[in-house]
């Protein structure tokens, strides 16, 4: 235990020394960074491996573990676009004099010393790094057991890169997966400023439950697609293929397709892209379209709705005017991502007013909701609480504020 408070204590001393490293030094360490992640590829993937090699290829984590050539190239290059942004502390949000003389100024500020609980993941430990370091952040990370070997590997490049830049590796530090471990770090309220988990539900359950520091949710994605009445088939029908079958892995994509009953005899050709890849669960109604039109088609039941599939699979429920797939979104909703497929303006602008969501989506996939895609560069998770960050975690999510107040003597008399 010891040990792990006194690594704590030096993060907590280097992150100290961030908000003084000039943007441009910032910069190039990103840069530097992201040149050596793509000349490490074999190596990455070579560690990735062995983490793969304890994994059931069939388990929904399989893919988010997975490293291929592409998606560490992809990795390299979300550290390029991070670079090419704003640094997001010592912005002035407000200035103003008042009446007595004194000059206030309100400017962002780092958050201090930010812990990322995170499972099967191991993208996460770069573009936490990314985000944390150009928004003046030092962080922790305590990846799951799952992406050990992974982890290891991206962490020794990026101590790599401070080591040669003269900034210490203390910025970020990678706690051990030990389960025990973790429980210490969420007690370590003198040490850390914010955590926040990213992973199951249940693991966002137990963070919550047992963490001193306060807590920022990247909750589950129960995703839900209303295909309304005036709905256009023909656009519908691939949005409703990307959201599903992109990478079913992520918390952006579609669990439950939602459809007005008039618009029943569409189904089959709403769904048709999805034949022989993606199972089924359909309502009675929705059922009796589908049956001898698809082929990987089962009966719903209640477990089939507020699932988070993570797999091949989704559910079909039928309604019969737009309050009811409003009812239906609002009690299983996640609050992550919801959308709409419409050209009733009405119905649209309803949808978007009363849907309790981080994002919500019109005649357009779901797949979006994403740092990279929103042009933030990388994220550190999708925020679906409400205070203070809520939607892709960025850099500027990454800061809080501080009110700087210059005075020439005077005093309060009241």
């Amino acid at each position: 235990m010891n040990d792990i408070l006194e690594n704590l204590k030096k993060v907590q001393i280097a992150s100290k020394q961030l908000i003084l490293i000039p943007e441009e030094k910032i910069n190039n360490i990103l840069l530097d960074l992201s040149n050596l992640i793509e000349q490490k590829i074999e190596f990455i993937v070579t560690e990735n491996k062995k983490d793969l090699a304890n994994m059931d290829f069939k388990d929904p984590k399989y893919d988010r573990l997975q490293l291929t050539e592409n998606r560490i190239i992809a990795i390299a290059n979300d550290l390029k676009n991070v670079a090419s942004l704003e640094i997001p502390f010592g912005r002035i949000l407000e200035k103003r004099i008042l009446e007595n003389g004194l000059e206030l100024t309100k400017i962002t500020v780092p958050l201090g010393v930010i812990g990322i609980i995170y499972e099967a993941r191991p993208n996460v430990t770069v573009d936490v790094f990314s985000l944390c370091f150009k928004s003046g952040n030092a962080c922790i990370l305590k990846g799951g057991k799952e992406a050990n070997d992974s982890n290891i590997a991206f962490i020794s490049l990026i101590h790599q890169i401070l080591v040669e830049n003269n900034i210490s590796k203390d910025i970020v530090s990678l706690i051990s997966n030990n389960r025990d471990d973790l429980a210490i770090v969420l007690s370590a309220d003198q040490y850390i400023d914010v955590i926040i988990p990213r992973g199951s539900q249940e693991l966002i359950n137990y963070v919550r439950a047992n963490s001193k520091i306060p807590v920022i949710e990247t909750g589950a994605g129960i995703v839900h697609t209303y295909f309304d009445q005036s709905g256009e088939l023909a656009i519908a029908k691939n949005i409703i293929n990307n959201a599903k079958t992109r990478r079913v892995s992520v918390c952006n994509a579609l669990d439950t397709l939602i459809i007005h009953k008039s618009r029943l005899n569409d189904l089959p050709e709403l769904i048709s892209l999805l034949d022989n890849r993606v199972e089924i669960f359909a309502d009675k109604e929705s059922y009796q379209s589908l049956e001898g039109k698809y082929n990987l088609l089962n009966h719903a039941n209640e477990k089939d709705f507020g699932t988070e599939f993570l797999s091949m699979k989704m559910s079909v429920k039928t309604v019969n005017n737009f309050y009811e797939a409003v009812e239906h979104i609002n009690k299983y909703s996640s609050k992550h991502s919801e959308a709409i497929i419409s050209q009733d303006d009405k119905n649209i602008n309803l949808f978007t007013t009363i849907i309790d969501a981080a994002v919500v989506y019109v005649n357009t996939s779901t797949a979006f909701t994403d740092g990279g895609q929103f042009g933030l560069g990388a994220e550190i998770g999708i925020s679906t609480q409400k205070l203070h960050a809520r939607g892709p975690m960025a850099l500027r999510e990454l800061n809080s504020y501080k009110w700087i107040i210059k005075g020439n003597g005077q005093v309060r008399n009241n």
